[in-house]
């Protein structure tokens, strides 16, 4: 359930793999060996036979097999984590808890836990203490009944809960301003889908923080599943070479040929030379937006529309453009004198253009309106450095700094879960390692 709509994502969308999860195919093994210990415990009525850490009980009475614990979910990003993928946990606990019985039948024991849990979307707040934490799932209930589940339910929390965070940063670092999701091919395919559910809820719990109105742009269809969007895109330098380097003639027959709701924006880097290539787009463009115009078919006028270039200079390369200042670093890649010559470029590219004077007020807010778009090796650090100098960016496109999963960084959303109380005689004692101890979190909402 997402704070933004309070509606819990479909479980067919996740196509969890039941059959195996329940045999803990996807478990760590020492999952695996608890359960099994308990297992056999259980149907041996075993009672504790040690010395308990509890002196109040009677610990001669605790059928250890069928403990009932308190478990909590929870991670450790300093200063917060944007949460996503609780609904995939939840999903995986109801059709996942239980056991086999001696026929090797399933019996789902769901109905018999109490479960607490965030909405996806939701803040957890991390201030350095591991005894302050604050857990996003809650798990109440015999404990070999979910003991298999640990593992993927971690997962499934820190894969969408990092991408979620990670894009959320990034967002504060553009201040708003519109980020193209760019990690499909950084990462296995089979993960797009919580990816980009993940880098959607980023948007929305960001516009709904800063009443902003980002939008949101993913690469694949499958990115945009669970909640509904499509994947958008232009072209790519191999359309360019398929075109023999003709970056003008590829976007006029891309624009002739794509639907006119795909924005129409430029790739300009292939020959290293973003303003010059941007410039020669331009007027091949414009030339066929007059036409049309003129004319009267303003529908196909708009086919011709340019809405943004693109640079996504190498970072071992130095366009054209630049003049070198002889610190290399500053020279080299997308950086701020290229944005800086473009956006120039590309408002005065009318000024040399063969048009008829009542083209001409037309020409300069068409020219004005173009957009850049900057991507290759956008992160957090470098986008801040570019807002500090006020680049004139429109939109940054990031890919692989949004999965990063990194302590140094600060970018690690590693969860983990604890069993911190236990249930013995109707009463609940404090139970868990040393430095660990059930901890609240009051957006906390009953599941079950």
């Amino acid at each position: 359930m997402t704070l933004f709509n309070n509606k819990r994502l479909d479980k067919k969308l996740f196509a969890i793999d039941v059959d195996r999860m329940r045999l803990g195919w996807y478990s760590d093994a020492y999952f695996i060996n608890i359960f099994k210990i308990l297992e056999v415990l259980s149907r041996e009525n075993y009672t504790f036979k040690g010395i308990s850490d509890i002196k109040e009980i009677n610990e001669q009475l605790v059928q250890t097999g069928d403990l009932v614990v308190e478990m909590q979910f929870f991670t450790r990003r300093k200063p917060f984590s944007l949460i996503a993928g609780v609904d995939e946990s939840l999903a995986i606990l109801e059709e996942c808890t239980g056991y086999f019985n001696e026929n090797n039948q399933f019996i789902n024991t769901y109905d018999q836990l109490e479960v607490e849990a965030v909405q996806d979307g939701t803040f957890a707040f991390y201030d350095g203490d591991p005894q302050n934490v604050q857990p996003v799932i809650k798990v109440r209930g015999r404990y070999r009944d979910i003991a298999k589940l640990e593992t993927p339910i971690l997962g499934a929390l820190t894969e969408a809960s990092r991408v979620a965070t990670n894009v959320y940063n990034v967002l504060e670092a553009t201040k708003g301003k519109d980020v193209l999701f760019f990690p499909a091919r950084f990462a296995h395919y089979k993960l797009q889908a919580l990816h980009g559910y993940a880098y959607s809820l980023a948007v929305q719990a960001y516009n709904h923080k800063h009443n902003k109105n980002s939008s949101t742009f993913v690469s694949t269809d499958d990115q945009g599943d669970w909640w509904g969007g499509k994947g958008g895109g232009t072209i790519a330098h191999s359309s360019i070479a398929c075109f023999l380097g003709d970056t003008a003639e590829t976007m006029i027959q891309f624009s002739r040929i794509i639907p006119v709701e795909v924005p129409r924006i430029a790739l300009v880097d292939f020959h290293n030379n973003c303003v010059s290539d941007t410039l020669k787009t331009m007027e091949k463009m414009f030339e066929k937006y007059w036409e049309h115009y003129s004319a009267g078919n303003l529908d196909e006028a708009r086919k011709y529309k340019l809405f943004a270039v693109r640079t996504d200079t190498s970072s071992s390369m130095r366009d054209v453009s630049v003049e070198p200042l002889g610190d290399e670093n500053l020279d080299l890649g997308v950086n701020p004198r290229l944005v800086w010559n473009m956006r120039k470029a590309i408002n005065n590219a009318y000024f040399h253009w063969n048009i008829p004077d009542k083209a001409r007020k037309l020409a300069i807010q068409w020219c004005k309106d173009v957009k850049i778009v900057v991507t290759g090796g956008f992160n957090v650090e470098k986008i801040k450095k570019f807002e500090k100098l006020q680049v004139p960016v429109d939109i940054y496109g990031v890919g692989s700094s949004l999965l990063e999963n990194c302590s140094y960084h600060g970018t690690s959303n590693d969860f983990t879960a604890d069993i911190v109380r236990i249930s013995i005689g109707g009463h609940w004692y404090p139970m868990a390692k040393i430095g660990r101890k059930s901890c609240g979190n009051p957006n906390l909402e009953v599941i079950r």
